[in-house]
């Protein structure tokens, strides 16, 4: 958890990240990755510090968030791969076989997990923008709602990693859920017309 005062750089931070995201996420999606792990990263190792240790909580932050950042960034090349590959198997080889009352060969396993992969990887560019639109927004969506004084907002701007993207930011009203999702397809609209336009 970070202190108090830092909320509002926070908030900050995460409208212009999420933006970027939103709109442009796919011609940087690496930027996009680096950006969200670093989030996750520094709320992750600064919520096992004390809060009258800011100093070291600021440290703690800044490195988890490079590791973060790290690990994201890495993982992107593997991470697509491998949701194909467990969408192939899990998701259609086993309900296939469990329809007929029998489990699949292990060899059907593995042709539908290569199918999955390389399914999965034919359709990144899709993929990509769609989520980093829609988790654009969302994060845009939190900033915002900190930087006008939502209080639960505030407080996901800079405490425990689970509260960082709360999917209601601002109970009892519906203009944070709809502003995020009118936001997050206008992001899908713009990255496929214009930023994401001719980039492979």
């Amino acid at each position: 958890m970070l202190p108090a005062s830092f909320q509002t750089p926070a908030a900050i931070i995460l409208v212009l990240g999420g933006l970027l995201s939103c709109f442009a996420g796919y011609r940087v999606f690496r930027v996009v990755l680096g950006f969200f792990g670093f989030v996750l990263g520094a709320l992750l190792t600064s919520s096992v510090m004390g809060t009258d240790q800011t100093v070291w909580m600021i440290v703690a932050a800044i490195v988890g968030g490079l590791v973060g950042a790290l690990i994201l960034v890495a993982a992107y090349f593997v991470g697509v791969a491998l949701i194909g590959a467990f969408i192939g198997a899990v998701g259609v080889a086993h309900p296939l076989w469990a329809a007929f009352g029998r489990e699949p060969h292990i060899l059907v396993v593995i042709l539908f997990a290569v199918a999955g992969a390389l399914a999965a990887m034919a359709l990144q560019r899709y993929v990509i923008i769609v989520g980093t639109a829609l988790g654009g927004a969302q994060t845009a969506v939190v900033g915002l709602s900190a930087l006008l004084g939502n209080q639960a907002a505030a407080a996901a701007a800079t405490k425990a990693v689970f509260l960082a993207y709360p999917l209601d930011p601002m109970p009892g009203t519906l203009w944070d859920m709809t502003a995020a999702i009118v936001l997050g397809l206008t992001g899908v609209l713009v990255q496929l017309t214009v930023t994401a336009k001719g980039k492979k």
